[in-house]
Parts: structure tokens; C-alpha cells; sequence
């Protein structure tokens, strides 16, 4: 099969499998290891500290979903309406997208509760919106009240409690979906590996439109992800660097952790502190520069992120290991299982 043809990224998953909910507890999902030398054990998340060695440097993404889903109406028709907010572009500006899409023209204006309107300015060239948000308090604090946790459309069970769809060390408000790999993380797992001799370092991707847009071209090298805000600081640059340096393996928990680290290198592989916009797209054939490890989890067929899993690991054996994770009724997407490959 053509590595650049979305068609070969595609794989048979039957819709039980995709997990509806969380397990109870966060470190006790299923953790298939997969060893880039050849190999896979099957074990469970928790056991992710036997593979990691002091000197490593664990890499997580510390962006915060924010209750993004709006649910509202027109003013003047009272017709109903959505907003799905993205990318926060400034103080009050925002790029979303809303439904029904066809019906909602600049110059609108968007209620949403007693608390915030938004006023449409413009559209974007990927059929989304520019809104302007005029709050009566805090941002945040009004979403916190007024949105809602914007649960992925195959998640249908609808009493998750929202604070699961969260990592335990979110911190920075800004991401419209979860860096699901880090899931599956406890504080006390954590803690062991620090005291192992585990650097963890934060970095920051707002995940938005880049990370879970479909690819439309068959051709994906045709495909042109869409920008997401992130952050990486000078310091955390200079201990993974060292950490590197000194022969500790870099390990990223998640595709976003991946794409901060992979943008924010120069071509002989040092991390640079930076903070910008990164619409890197990363499919086989990709020239890695930091990342030696991954944490992530089984992801859609035909996506970005199964894309970038296969320029790691290749995508032949990508696909095997999906096939395998089929056969051995692992749990997909969101709230599933995870993958170590080392």
C-alpha cells in the first residue's frame, strides 16, 4: 500500500470496542507495549514505570479542556444554535465552529444564557467562525456555567463525570478535546516516577480543529492541518536537552506532546523555548528530531494521529498492532486503552 494514500490508514474496528467510559480507575487501563526493536507484551497501564529508566524525561502536555460546546439561539429569531470554540485569538475574539453552519452569517448575534453573547465577524476558510465573546465576567469562569464538556461525537453515554475527560495536571484553560494519552495517569503514579530518577516535564498545545480534523485528500500530503497555539519554555527546553544530551530517551504522552516538541526543535535536534503556532503534520517518511518514546492511544482509522504513529513505529506494523488490539478487544479512542512504544 502507497504510506500517502489515507486509504492505507484505514482498519475494520467494531464499534463495541469503543469505549463509552472511563475505567474506574485511571491507571488500571490496558497498556500494549510495543518495542521498536521488535516485540509486544500486554500489561497494564500502571506497569508503565517498568519501562521507563532514571535519566528519561517524560514529556505531557498540560492544556486544560474548557467547557467549549455552547448551546444557544439567535437573536431576534430565537432559532437554536451551537458553537463549538477552538482557538481563543485574542481577548475576546475566538474561532469556531457553529451549527447549523449555513444559517449562521457575520453580523449574527449568538445567545448563550444571560451571561454571554457572541457576535459573528467573520468566516473562516475552513467553513468555521471568528466570534467575538462579550462576557459579563471572567471568560472562563462564564464558560464554566454556561458550556459544556465537548465529549467526542462517538462518546454516546452522556453521566461521564466531565472532570475524567480531564488529565490530573491540566493546568493552562485553552483546549476544545482532552491529550487523551494522558488519561490514564494518577498523581501517585506520577510521584513513583519522579522518584525513579524520571525527569516530567510540561509543555503546553491547545488542542483544537489541527488535531482531530478528518483528512479530506486522498493524497495526505495534500492535507494542510490546521494551527494550534502551543508552548514550550525556555526551561523545560534546557532539562529535556540535557536530559538528551546525557543519554536519557525523551518520551511524549500523547500526539499534542509530540508536535510541541517536534516544532519546537532546529534541525540538529535542540529544543528551543517557544511559544507560537504549529500546523506540523507528521506521516511516515518524517525526519524525527527529539522524540525517542510515546504513550498514546488507539486512535481513529484514517486520522492524522494514526498517521503520526505510523511514521514512528511504521505503518505496516502499526496496523498489525491495531489488528492485534482488535483480536485482544482492547478499548478505542478517547477514553481507551493505551499504546508504549519504546
Amino acid at each position: 500500500m502507497d504510506v500517502f494514500m489515507q486509504s492505507s490508514y484505514d482498519y475494520y474496528l467494531p464499534e463495541e470496542l469503543i469505549a463509552q467510559s472511563p475505567k474506574d480507575q485511571r491507571d488500571q487501563s490496558r497498556l500494549m507495549v510495543n518495542h521498536l526493536e521488535g516485540g509486544m507484551e500486554h500489561r497494564v497501564f500502571s506497569d508503565v514505570l517498568e519501562y521507563l529508566n532514571p535519566g528519561d524525561v517524560l514529556v505531557l502536555n498540560q492544556s486544560k479542556v474548557i467547557p467549549a460546546r455552547l448551546l444557544g439561539e439567535k437573536q431576534g429569531t430565537g432559532a437554536k444554535c451551537e458553537a463549538l470554540l477552538l482557538k481563543r485569538l485574542d481577548a475576546d475574539r475566538w474561532e469556531a465552529l457553529v451549527r447549523p453552519g449555513n444559517k449562521i452569517r457575520p453580523g449574527h448575534v449568538l445567545q448563550f444564557g444571560e451571561e454571554l453573547t457572541a457576535e459573528v465577524l467573520d468566516k473562516t476558510e475552513t467553513g468555521g467562525r471568528i466570534l467575538r465573546l462579550i462576557a459579563k465576567n471572567e471568560i472562563y469562569s462564564v464558560l464554566d456555567r454556561v458550556g459544556q464538556m465537548p465529549l467526542p461525537p462517538y462518546i454516546k453515554k452522556k453521566d461521564n463525570d466531565p472532570a475524567r475527560y480531564q488529565t490530573v495536571y491540566a493546568k493552562e484553560p485553552g483546549s476544545a478535546a482532552a491529550p487523551t494519552a494522558g488519561l490514564h495517569f494518577t498523581p501517585e503514579l506520577l510521584e513513583k516516577i519522579r522518584q525513579k530518577g524520571v525527569g516530567v516535564e510540561k509543555v503546553t498545545l491547545h488542542v483544537g480543529l489541527g488535531t482531530f480534523r478528518p483528512v479530506a485528500t486522498e493524497d495526505i500530503r495534500e492535507h494542510h492541518m490546521h494551527s494550534e497555539h502551543f508552548i514550550l519554555t525556555p526551561d523545560a527546553a534546557e532539562r529535556i536537552n540535557r536530559a538528551k544530551q546525557a543519554g536519557g530517551r525523551v518520551i511524549a504522552v500523547g500526539t499534542t506532546s509530540i508536535r510541541v516538541l517536534e516544532s519546537a526543535a532546529d534541525e540538529s535536534g535542540i529544543l528551543h523555548g517557544t511559544e507560537g503556532d504549529t500546523a506540523i503534520f507528521i506521516y511516515p517518511g518524517y525526519r524525527w528530531k527529539v522524540v525517542d518514546g510515546m504513550v498514546t492511544n488507539f486512535h481513529l482509522p484514517k486520522s492524522t494521529l494514526i498517521m503520526l504513529v505510523s511514521a514512528f513505529m511504521g505503518r505496516e506494523r502499526t496496523l498489525s498492532a491495531y489488528e492485534t488490539a482488535v483480536k485482544e478487544r482492547y478499548r478505542f479512542f478517547s477514553y481507551g486503552d493505551a499504546m508504549l512504544i519504546l
